[in-house]
């Protein structure tokens, strides 16, 4: 007898199986496929980029300004394209490609095109602004041309010879402000109870958990730091624009007023304030910038193509070299992507300098409003011990931020250096644990048990804290926060008393804080480079950047992305349609965001943290 026939379901379902796998095997060989393709055009030889003479240097930073770029994953990378690619752009490719083109006999001028830029803080505008000055002392025209010039914008756009702007546009400069919000009245709605301790008076990163508004403490703090910012970006815009001393107060906090005489034309406003030189269409940019392209626009480039024509065969030589190590982001255990300070990944790092025996100096650049303790510490040792070892001096280079944590690990330097608008200092410690005991009662729920000690048990999130927990907390904060004292008395020379007289928590601008006593000097990152040469000894050095290794996989994505790294000269110069998304808008987003991001990734074993959540840079 023959075997009976499979029955309808059985057919029906496994017809439905066979479909899905066929699109499954499909999807991937498609995927594969349209993979080998992008690798395949990426890397085709193509006709090698070449710098004529009399070129235009095309600045087109987009999204934020950074020390580091943040990981992104291979894949997003390959398939984000130019919007993954634009999210970020580095600060020292910008100073460069600025230095390099200035001692270029090739470069005539430099164009300035700014509209995609988002923001990045004003101590990273100022190390653009001073490469922009060196490349004037040439006598080589900057021009700059946007649209809607945001507060970012306008201070490198104010460093050009001549600032054109749209007619209907405006320069969107409104001052420095320090703005959170307080979530004390909702969690009381919500019957959670948020446990905070900590040690200095002005320490506020947990401020929105325990009120509803700023303390006055804080509120005299930052008012402190962001009018000493304030006051270097306004007298700045008023140097460079040849404005009397309390102009650009004048024009922002009379604008209402002015703009009514205007008739709301924001253009003209701007013109006859002097902030810029003249309103320009987009038809009378192209007319105006075109014919210094040469024949068909060969003779402009971006400063992207212009750095990788620039290091194109280079190859480092036998010298002694000075080591820079960049460490952004929130200081976390382990092993961590670009954009976070893990202390397994910064000990790795050091590792790779111990092992190069060329390096005779270190250079660690920090921009980080600190992190974990326990991870601040870990670094702080690894940058004692590889002086102990290798006996090279270590000099520290603070850019945006510098806080907390980011000041901890400072400590491990020989000398300590900021910005003058560098936000640093917020010495403290704080420890945060919510406990929901009464919102679930109000559903119903309760908790019940047994232990064998009084605590046991004790630091459940089901279960009201203790008040021998919370006096052991506070115990443990004091003492973690004495010991930050001691840290930065015995690497500051001084005792923790006076340490502490201006610790508390307290933030400081670079330039307060080098009255202090808290940083040795001021200046940007290859003033920091030239003291830690100074300080070997060299005279003759090469400089390398200790980065992270790559993966095969990302090797093979940074490969690809090298070879497409060149950007329309049209789009750079503003000669085609800009995204739709407003940078400044995008910006004030990553503001937002940002001290919850850094909150995401804090995991110190004890929950013991040194952050600065306010210091986000205006």
């Amino acid at each position: 007898m023959s075997a009976s026939s499979p029955g309808l379901f059985r057919r029906f379902f496994g017809g439905i199986w066979r479909t899905v796998t066929w699109l499954r095997v499909a999807f991937f060989n498609l995927l594969f496929l349209l993979l080998l393709v992008i690798i395949v055009t990426a890397l085709w030889p193509k006709k090698p980029l070449q710098i004529s003479n009399e070129s235009l240097l095309v600045l087109a930073p987009s999204g934020l300004l950074v020390d580091q770029y943040t990981y992104i994953d291979p894949m997003t990378q390959l398939l984000g394209g130019q919007q993954a690619e634009n999210a970020e752009t580095l600060v020292s490719d910008l100073v460069d490609a600025i230095d390099l083109a200035a001692a270029d006999d090739n470069i005539s001028a430099m164009v300035l095109k700014l509209d995609e830029l988002a923001g990045g803080g004003i101590s990273k505008l100022e190390e653009i602004g001073q490469a922009l000055d060196r490349f004037r002392t040439t006598e080589k025209p900057i021009y700059a041309y946007g649209t809607n010039l945001s507060q970012e914008q306008y201070y490198l756009a104010v460093h050009a010879n001549e600032v054109r702007m749209d007619p209907l546009g405006s320069v969107l400069v409104t001052g420095f402000a320090s703005y959170r919000n307080y979530f004390k009245e909702a969690l009381d709605k919500l019957s959670v109870n948020m446990h905070v301790f900590r040690a200095g008076d002005f320490k506020s990163a947990m401020e929105p958990f325990m009120r509803n508004d700023m303390s006055q403490e804080a509120k005299e703090n930052n008012q402190l730091w962001l009018n000493e910012l304030w006051g270097v970006y306004a007298s700045r815009i008023e140097e460079l624009r040849q404005l009397p001393a309390g102009a650009l107060n004048d024009f922002i906090n009379t604008m209402d007023k002015s703009l009514q005489e205007y008739q709301g034309d924001f253009g003209r406003l701007a013109l006859d304030a002097g902030l810029v030189d003249e309103l320009t269409t987009s038809a009378q940019w192209r007319a105006f910038i075109e014919p210094k392209l040469g024949k068909d626009q060969e003779y402009a480039v971006d400063h992207s193509s212009y750095l990788s024509i620039r290091r194109a065969g280079f190859i480092p030589g036998t010298k002694a070299k000075v080591a820079v190590i960049t460490a952004r982001g929130t200081i976390a255990q382990g092993d961590r992507p670009n954009g976070e300070i893990g202390d397994q990944s910064f000990l790795q790092q050091l590792e790779q300098v111990q092992d190069d025996k060329a390096v005779k100096a270190l250079v660690v650049r920090i921009d980080s409003g600190g992190g974990g303790v326990n991870a601040s510490e870990a670094i702080r040792q690894g940058l004692l011990e590889l002086r102990r070892s290798r006996d090279i001096p270590i000099a520290i280079s603070m850019g945006s931020v510098a806080a907390s944590g980011g000041y901890w690990m400072a400590t491990a330097g020989d000398e300590i250096w900021a910005t003058p608008t560098t936000i640093t200092g917020s010495i403290g410690v704080f420890a945060a644990f919510p406990t929901v005991e009464q919102s679930l009662e109000k559903v119903g729920i309760h908790t019940d048990g047994l232990s064998t000690t009084d605590l046991a048990g004790a630091m459940r999130i089901d279960r009201e804290l203790s008040p021998m927990t919370q006096s052991l907390v506070q115990q443990s904060i004091n003492h973690m926060y004495r010991v930050f004292l001691d840290i930065v008395s015995q690497a500051r020379d001084t005792s923790p008393e006076a340490v502490d007289r201006i610790a508390q928590g307290r933030v400081w601008s670079g330039s307060k804080a080098l009255e202090l006593g808290l940083v040795d000097n001021l200046g940007n990152l290859d003033d920091v480079i030239g003291r830690a040469a100074e300080m070997a000894g060299l005279d003759d050095y090469d400089i390398e950047a200790i980065k992270k290794p790559l993966t095969p996989v990302e090797q093979l994505v940074a490969e690809i992305n090298k070879a497409t790294v060149t950007h329309s000269v049209k789009s750079a110069l503003g000669l085609a349609t800009q995204s739709t998304l407003s940078p400044s808008f995008m910006a004030h987003v990553q503001r937002v965001l940002e001290p919850w991001l850094a909150l995401d990734k804090l995991d110190d074993p004890r929950g013991f943290y040194a952050l600065c959540a306010t210091c986000v840079t205006p």
